[in-house]
């Protein structure tokens, strides 16, 4: 389990909104927004929330910073009760923060391998191929 800080979050934020046009101030007022909600957990329920801090949530979610889950409760009069959770991406969210110290992003971990290939790779000697069709 990844631990998050102010400071993973603050940096996340500053790669995924931040290049969206967010200010920095309000970079930082999000940041401990979220961290208001979450303090040391990594689930928050969804039924503390307003309307106005779901449709934060819904935003968060996008950017891949928050994703949701839910458990399901049998109450003694056999009705079906669901719980909704909003869960902080602890890994996700620390990935995000360290793109501009010139890590490579999960997912690209070989890099540009094609771009770092020399030109002579790709092309076809010619003089082989008539060496082949003699």
């Amino acid at each position: 389990m990844t631990f998050v800080t102010m400071e993973n979050i603050v940096a996340a934020l500053r790669n995924t909104l931040g290049k969206k046009g967010m200010h920095e101030e309000e970079l930082q007022e999000l940041a401990e927004y979220i961290m208001s909600f979450f303090g040391y957990e990594t689930e928050v329920i969804d039924n503390i929330l307003t309307s106005e801090d779901r449709d934060v949530f819904y935003m968060l979610e996008e950017e891949g910073i928050l994703s949701t889950t839910q458990e399901q409760v049998n109450l003694k009069k056999g009705k079906l009760w669901r719980i909704h959770y909003w869960v902080l991406k602890g890994e996700h969210i620390d990935r995000l923060s360290k793109q501009d110290d010139g890590e490579v992003e999960k997912g690209d971990e070989f890099g540009d391998i094609y771009g770092e290939m020399s030109d002579d790779v790709w092309s076809r000697d010619s003089e082989s191929e008539d060496d082949e069709n003699h």
